[in-house]
């Protein structure tokens, strides 16, 4: 790891830190691959949200809730990386961590990744919350031809508050007992959730701050753009976005070319659902649509095509 970042809490088996080097940035993230050394049935990759780093997708505070380690076990290589801008990153510019730009950093990203990892059938895209608006924009793009998917959680086109003038976030209502719009109820989460050695978090840069009130505009912009299949959750304690039906219908308006859109909800969740209780039952449904893809794709667990597989070392780009 590079020695300006020190992850906290420190990464865990069964994942390991990677650092990837597209030539304008060096990503670091978190990375865990199927057991015995066999080829992955397809490469998830997870975007935390903000105020967070990787180690979003890793919770350790309770066994089984981490989608590294069961995705893992489920035969996927899982790799979260640290978003443009944080961990490894976040000396870059603050034109070179907007929105648009963190979505080409992690495309060249995955373009360096599978020069030296095998990826296997494809590649789905898992967001949570402001990661998910970077998926989004990745899938846009157009060029990654190997993804099959994007699956996420935590965010939609219409908050459910209010911006200030200044691009700050206005505050949701207020909820008795509650620990904030972006987690809920505490009991929602196991113990020692809230204490600062089992917290992944990093501060969000101030540019992706200042983006806030555009998204709604953003993503209508580029809607009509993302042709793969998708599956939004909404916990059933979600605050920051609304989860009623109106609000799905305009989703659904700006995304009118993904041949598939399913939204859910997920029980006994609250906004940071991969932290809580229900984070594998969300994660199950995760690799269970991203099985689907693969059927979709026509592969069923089969080699992709259109995903290079490069002689492990050949080329530079990914060190552990």
């Amino acid at each position: 790891m590079p020695s300006d970042f020190a992850r906290s809490p420190a990464a865990a088996a069964p994942a390991r830190e990677l650092l990837v080097d597209t030539g304008e940035a060096r990503v670091s993230g978190l990375l865990a691959v199927p057991r015995n050394g066999t080829e992955p049935r397809a490469l998830l990759v997870a975007v935390h949200g903000a105020g967070m780093h990787a180690g979003y997708f890793h919770a350790t505070t309770a066994p089984g809730l981490s989608l590294l380690e069961l995705g893992s076990r489920l035969g996927y290589a899982v790799w979260a990386p640290d978003r443009p801008g944080i961990g490894a990153s976040a000396d870059l510019p603050a034109d070179r961590i907007t929105l648009a730009a963190q979505a080409s950093i992690l495309l060249d990203a995955i373009d360096a990744y599978t020069t030296t990892h095998a990826v296997g059938a494809g590649v789905v895209l898992v967001g949570h919350s402001y990661g998910l608006k970077v998926a989004w924009a990745m899938a846009a793009a157009g060029r990654l031809t190997s993804l099959v998917g994007v699956d996420g959680a935590g965010s939609g086109i219409r908050y459910s508050f209010a911006w200030s003038a200044g691009g700050t976030r206005g505050e949701p209502r207020a909820v008795a007992g509650d620990r904030g719009p972006a987690w809920g109820p505490a009991h929602l989460y196991p113990p020692g959730t809230f204490t600062r050695a089992a917290l992944p978090l990093h501060e969000m840069p101030a540019v992706q701050v200042a983006e806030g009130p555009r998204w709604p505009a953003d993503l209508r912009a580029m809607g009509a753009r993302i042709r793969v299949p998708l599956r939004l959750t909404f916990a059933d304690h979600e605050r920051l976005w609304p989860t009623d039906e109106e609000h799905v219908e305009e989703l659904r308006a700006a995304l009118p070319n993904a041949p598939s859109f399913t939204v859910e909800r997920q029980p006994g969740a609250g906004h940071n659902t991969s932290l809580g209780w229900a984070a594998r039952a969300y994660h199950l449904k995760v690799l269970a649509f991203a099985e689907t893809c693969l059927l979709l794709r026509g592969s069923d667990g089969a080699r992709s095509p259109h995903v290079r597989q490069e002689d492990a070392g050949s080329r530079p780009g990914c060190r552990a």
